[in-house]
């Protein structure tokens, strides 16, 4: 069995419409869920659906029953996630998990980023647990700043802090292909991946390809963290969210958030999307 958790999130559909793709049968995926209503959808498709809920460690240990393998996918409670990866830890160990695989992020170990200290100290328990695991250490997902799009197109422009830092995006696709990847094949153990894309961009540079694809001028427009920060949460932004996403800027621009090992291409055997194919199916979108 394979145990996808917060399966009805964004990147965890993606994993399971991935493994089902690689041909995995469905009913050794689990998609483990605190809403299992949520996931209707998956159960139509086969796959075994599981309550999972991070603050309830029973929950836990009855969704990883006979799990050789299991996708912890990051609460997204920022400043609350160490006591929930720590009891889904601890219910994998309790239950005999052969596997854990993290969702983490890029150069955990000595990122500056602000949102890097959960995930730092959960790779720590991970590690100190004795569970075998695979630490999954994604980049910032094109998607991130897609998300501006509509709003990018309707003022005719990005707003940012990273100033000239190079991103090394990717789809959430590619990394959701990664994670499939691991799962359904034999990883070896306590493997670690810096994952990010094979091109690295400026904010600039996503403005430019936006106004090339759109035929609309679309242009970058640095600010200072401070003021970043405070259109975020004017835009309807919770504070804890706005405060991560004017920190991740701000480091970008000193190089945080750039990686050129190619270790997500090699997982994925292909190289990862390029912003000329993500814009294009953002504006597709919008």
């Amino acid at each position: 069995m394979i145990v996808i958790t917060g399966a009805t999130g964004q990147l965890g559909r993606l994993v399971i419409d991935r493994l089902l793709a690689l041909g995995v049968e469905p009913g050794r995926i689990v998609a483990a869920v605190r809403t299992p209503a949520k996931a209707a959808d998956l159960a139509a498709r086969g796959v075994v659906v599981r309550e999972c809920d991070y603050t309830r460690p029973d929950t836990l240990t009855t969704a990883f029953a006979g799990a050789e393998r299991v996708l912890l996918i990051s609460s997204n409670e920022l400043g609350d996630r160490i006591p929930q990866h720590r009891a889904v830890i601890d219910a994998a160990k309790a239950v005999g998990v052969g596997q854990l695989v993290y969702a983490s992020v890029l150069h955990a170990d000595r990122s500056t980023l602000g949102l890097a200290g959960e995930h730092r100290e959960t790779e720590a328990l991970i590690t100190a647990s004795g569970l075998t695991h695979v630490l999954l250490r994604n980049g910032w997902y094109v998607e991130n700043y897609l998300a501006a799009l509509p709003q990018a197109l309707a003022h005719g422009a990005f707003l940012g802090s990273a100033r000239e830092g190079r991103i090394s995006w990717a789809a959430r696709a590619d990394y959701a292909h990664a994670a499939a990847a691991v799962l359904s094949q034999p990883i070896g153990p306590n493997a670690v991946f810096e994952l990010a894309g094979d091109q690295a961009h400026t904010l600039a540079a996503l403005a430019a390809e936006v106004g090339r694809q759109s035929g609309k001028p679309v242009v970058y427009k640095d600010l200072p963290r401070a003021d970043f920060q405070r259109f975020l949460l004017d835009a309807g932004l919770p504070a804890p969210l706005a405060e991560l996403l004017a920190d991740s800027d701000e480091q970008a621009a000193d190089g945080a958030l750039f990686d050129d090992s190619g270790d997500l291409t090699r997982l994925i055997g292909r190289p990862t999307t390029t912003l000329d194919v993500a814009v294009r199916a953002a504006l597709a979108a919008a």
